[in-house]
């Protein structure tokens, strides 16, 4: 940052909360002088109410809902489903499919989607079943029409925004937040976060992040300012069979839970959407990929993973650069 940031037009720190996707979201903001809190609280439930009405499985009648169940055909998109969806190819044909947001069929059928989860009596999907979903997912086999904005349904195939959808929403919201007139605010939705401004002390956002359980690393702190931080972790939304930890990101090349060690992935970027979707990306890959990727895009990733020595910690050459301009 050449220069530090403006002090906000305001003193007043409000907090606000709710819950939405299935998670919570939080907002602080510094409140400039004649905005009305009810009006920021009907505007921050407006944008995450019109996140829902796209991205949602859950919602019967949201637009993937509808794609989803969708007979073959090319199918316009809303402006909102198509940003998403265009970058999420675009980070797909970046990846070599570690985000890919056609695994609909996957997550449902690992019992992570709307379904619910799979009976304990029979816990884990058939070698038949996983190809079955494979079968009708995969970015590769998605065929878009970029002049019309529209999407190919193959038949059968299933959007899922479960690891860019929370991201997407913490960018609407602070834009919203900006457009009111606040300059100043973090935006929390199930942990993915996005600072603005700086606080009336010129402090910035300071923010917690999470470590895995267990893992004998302390607990680090990180302020931000104009920029977004997002934590992949493998112990949340997981299940356990035999002593296994099945999480629920999905490598769409296999069909399966991740199992490559990796215990989380923490990205910054100016973006919540696409620190969102680089965590699950660098998750997906692995330790080593996931660096070596990090390294070649000039993502700012922490990446911890179990070894049989404990919790390791590597740091991509963008986030150890983030240590030594806050040194």
């Amino acid at each position: 940052m050449d220069r530090p940031p403006a002090r906000p037009n305001g003193d007043r720190i409000w907090s606000l909360d709710g819950d939405t996707m299935g998670t919570t979201w939080s907002v602080r903001l510094v409140a400039p002088s004649g905005l009305e809190q009810a009006a920021v609280e009907a505007a921050i439930q407006a944008d995450l109410d019109a996140v829902i009405a796209v991205f949602s499985p859950w919602a019967h009648d949201s637009e993937i809902a509808r794609f989803n169940a969708a007979p073959p055909g090319m199918w316009a998109l809303s402006p909102a489903l198509w940003s998403v969806l265009d970058a999420s190819m675009n980070l797909a044909d970046d990846t070599d499919g570690a985000v890919d947001p056609t695994l609909g069929a996957l997550v449902d059928l690992w019992g992570f989607g709307p379904p619910g989860p799979r009976p304990d009596t029979d816990p884990l999907p058939s070698e038949a079943e996983i190809a079955t979903a494979l079968a009708v997912s995969g970015w590769q086999g998605l065929r878009l029409h970029r002049d019309a904005r529209a999407a190919m349904q193959p038949g059968g195939l299933k959007l899922d925004f479960s690891g860019i959808a929370k991201g997407h929403a913490v960018d609407r919201v602070s834009d919203t937040l900006t457009a009111l007139g606040c300059n100043s605010h973090l935006v929390e939705i199930g942990g993915e976060m996005r600072g603005t401004g700086v606080k009336p002390d010129a402090q910035p956002w300071w923010i917690g992040l999470e470590p895995p359980p267990g893992a004998m690393i302390p607990r680090s702190v990180a302020g931000l300012v104009d920029i977004a931080v997002a934590t992949s972790g493998d112990w949340r939304r997981a299940f356990q069979f035999d002593g296994i930890l099945y999480p629920h990101t999905l490598d769409g090349r296999t069909g399966r839970p991740v199992a490559n060690g990796v215990a989380s992935v923490t990205v910054f970027h100016a973006s919540a959407m696409l620190a969102d979707a680089w965590a699950t990306a660098l998750t997906v890959s692995g330790p080593e990929q996931g660096l070596a990727l990090a390294r070649a895009h000039g993502i700012a990733a922490q990446i911890l993973t179990r070894t049989s020595e404990g919790v390791t910690e590597v740091l991509s050459p963008a986030f150890a650069a983030m240590l030594d301009d806050e040194a």
